[in-house]
């Protein structure tokens, strides 16, 4: 079933079809909200919000093809809003001592230290920055539809992409020489 047959049926009343949308978009969301806003919590805040909305909001949705595009862009102003309120108070990187533990049962040790040191450097990134590099090649999205998503300019997004690749080249070589 597409997103705008599922849209439909939610616009016809059917209000149980929005878990399916809700089952197919949550993994990728989750993935982006954790990478994003680099604490589990605020990430499902977040994610929790954006499909609040996308569901109070669903009758102003153009185009029902592309509700994936529009709920992302909804998280992603939900992810800015969060970024921006915990920068105004004290936190710490990831310290979920049981994701800490499965993430070392299930990697080898070189693979989980290697993934702790990127999460680190992309948390250094400026948030613009991290935004956009997670959308180009941890989403896989096209310029086209991040500029859609977020309201950047194409070649913004395109110098966003290339100054955080520079940056976290720099990073990983300054932890992978230490």
């Amino acid at each position: 079933m597409t997103d705008a047959e599922i849209v439909s049926r939610i616009m016809g009343g059917d209000v149980d079809a929005y878990a399916i949308l809700v089952t197919r978009y949550r993994p990728r969301l989750s993935r982006y909200a954790l990478r994003m806003l680099g604490n589990r919590e605020d990430a499902q805040e977040a994610l929790q919000d954006a499909f609040i909305r996308a569901y109070r909001a669903i009758g102003r949705c153009d185009d029902p093809e592309r509700f994936g595009s529009w709920l992302f862009s909804i998280l992603v102003n939900r992810c800015r809003t969060a970024g921006a309120r915990s920068t105004r108070r004290a936190r710490t990187f990831v310290s979920d001592e049981v994701a800490t533990r499965s993430a070392a049962e299930s990697h080898p040790a070189e693979q989980t230290a290697w993934r702790e040191e990127i999460e680190r450097a992309l948390a250094q990134l400026d948030s613009d920055q991290r935004e956009a590099f997670l959308l180009k090649h941890v989403e896989g999205l096209s310029y086209e539809e991040m500029a859609e998503i977020t309201g950047a300019g194409v070649s913004a997004l395109k110098m966003r992409v290339k100054r955080a690749c520079d940056r976290l080249r720099g990073l990983l070589q300054e932890a992978y020489s230490a």
